[in-house]
């Protein structure tokens, strides 16, 4: 394995630069990528980024954000959190497969004292029934990368205030607020570790992962960005994360929603129907999937709107691709109830 330590405090250069890694250099090992940032807000590539936030505390904060390219919900993050991420050959590995990238990280939190850390639903890790991380995963020309936050110290009073969560996807959790659902790590660590900081917590659970005593020991296995490497990244940042139709878009009105929270994720449908047809559809959500869903809103464009016709469109593609562990007639069910 391999690891990077990005210098970036800035999640947009940060997400550039595991994008340029993952798409443009090939590793015969995984790669290992460590990343922490200033308060930022990254929603998931299905997300209306509009709806998920609460943009007015988001401009008087001068709160950072950006949207990342793999799937899930919306994060917020900052110098209190870790961020890691694994780049992997995507035969290596099942898309939606979290706990083979988070289990060796929950073990190296029971070394640490945090003996309770466990994984835990579909992409979360939990400490004591509390969520102190969240992973998503992303796949492209035989690569794969799962990235996931790891809560030390956060500012958790920031969370209820930013991030609008929806209702049903707390109740379908048995909670009544954001705050009561999450927790940092650090009250959990044993007492030689309580006092770390974000840095000193990268440093160790690298060596963990490692298996070393030392960072000298795997000096050698730490790939530096040459400056060829950062130009493509800056040009990323600036095309990509920073760029205002990419973390926002525009988003075209409706005449009918469509919303369902599943075991493995929400959808959220928007279509237009005009002389019983679908004009136009977008999906949106906090879902993963190893395909985009713009194939899916291309294929339905035009087809009659009831479940006949629209499940016959559908069932030219394998919709576990698109939204993993959702099947298809879940799916034709939502749109046309």
């Amino acid at each position: 394995m391999y690891y990077v330590i990005m210098k970036s405090h800035d999640i947009r250069r940060n997400l550039a630069t595991e994008q340029y890694l993952m798409n443009n250099k090939q590793f015969d090992e995984p790669l290992l990528l460590f990343y922490y940032e200033e308060p930022c807000v990254i929603v998931g590539r299905n997300q209306n980024t509009q709806e998920e936030l609460n943009q007015d505390y988001v401009d008087a904060h001068h709160i950072v954000v950006t949207r990342r390219l793999s799937g899930g919900g919306a994060v917020y993050q900052d110098l209190g959190n870790l961020c890691f991420s694994f780049v992997v050959d995507a035969d290596s590995e099942e898309f939606g497969d979290f706990k083979s990238f988070t289990q060796p990280i929950v073990d190296a939190l029971h070394q640490m004292g945090a003996t309770t850390a466990e994984v835990s639903g579909r992409n979360d890790m939990l400490v004591e029934g509390k969520k102190f991380s969240g992973s998503a995963m992303y796949t492209r020309d035989g690569k794969t990368f799962s990235h996931g936050t790891l809560m030390l110290d956060v500012d958790q009073s920031v969370l209820p205030e930013v991030l609008k969560v929806p209702a049903d996807k707390l109740a379908s959790k048995g909670i009544q607020s954001v705050r009561s659902r999450v927790t940092n790590l650090r009250p959990y660590l044993a007492p030689e570790y309580q006092q770390l900081t974000v840095p000193e917590f990268r440093d160790i659970l690298l060596l963990r992962l490692f298996g070393a005593d030392q960072l000298s020991e795997i000096k050698d296995r730490e790939y530096q960005v040459t400056t060829e490497d950062q130009a493509a990244i800056d040009q990323l940042y600036e095309d990509t994360y920073s760029n205002w139709d990419w973390v926002y878009g525009k988003s075209p009105a409706f005449t009918l929603k469509k919303r369902q929270h599943f075991t493995m994720g929400t959808i959220d449908a928007r279509l237009t129907v005009t002389g019983g047809k679908i004009t136009a559809i977008k999906f949106y959500g906090d879902f993963f999937g190893a395909k985009d869903v713009a194939d899916l809103q291309a294929a339905l464009t035009g087809v009659q709107y009831d479940h006949e016709h629209v499940a016959q469109a559908l069932a030219a593609f394998d919709l576990n691709a698109y939204f993993t562990g959702i099947d298809a007639e879940a799916l034709t069910n939502l749109l046309t109830r």
